[in-house]
């Protein structure tokens, strides 16, 4: 996990570079192109998988077909989580009446015993899971945190956004993705 950390890191400063380095240092100027939608036709669907909320309700991906998802891949410790989990809470309460779902996917070693204080204390408003080996390989072997998969109506994966992003990155696929 010590890893993960780094790479997250790494990724935050990277992120903070390109935003500084832009014309007016603004990193919220980004296009939905720009940002990384893929074409419809070039998406690939999103693997599903069942795990459990921390209710011990099964969450099934492929049952918010229809919906556009925001599936986040997440650690309790992890430092750029904790800037863009406050922007899914909102997203969640913002969006959620037209047609969009956030999924978080804890990748906490130790599970809900540090993930369910966790999210009571942020007041997490979302779905969230505790992943698996299994389900992190389905999206490729999940390496850094945050990781976030933009998922389109279809149950299709529109974008992939590794690392900490702008909030307005991932706004902007969500606004695309419900029109």
């Amino acid at each position: 996990m010590k890893t993960h950390l780094l790479r997250g890191l790494l990724a935050a400063v990277l992120v903070v570079t390109a935003a500084c380095s832009q014309p007016g240092g603004d990193a919220a100027r980004v296009d939905a192109a720009e940002a990384g939608l893929k074409p419809a036709a070039q998406r690939n669907p999103a693997p599903d998988f069942v795990l459990k909320d921390a209710g011990g309700r099964d969450v099934k991906l492929s049952d918010l077909k229809g919906k556009v998802v925001l599936l986040n891949f997440w650690a309790t410790w992890c430092g750029p989580c904790k800037f863009e989990i406050p922007w899914f809470i909102e997203f969640e309460k913002q969006y959620k009446d037209q047609g969009f779902a956030v999924v978080g996917v804890s990748l906490d070693d130790e599970g809900w015993e540090v993930v369910k204080p966790y999210i009571e204390d942020k007041k997490v408003n979302y779905r969230v899971v505790v992943g698996t080996e299994e389900v992190s390989m389905k999206y490729g072997g999940v390496e850094s945190l945050p990781s976030t998969f933009m998922i389109d109506r279809e149950g299709r994966i529109a974008s992939v956004h590794i690392g900490l992003q702008a909030k307005s990155a991932f706004e902007d696929d969500i606004k695309t993705l419900l029109q």
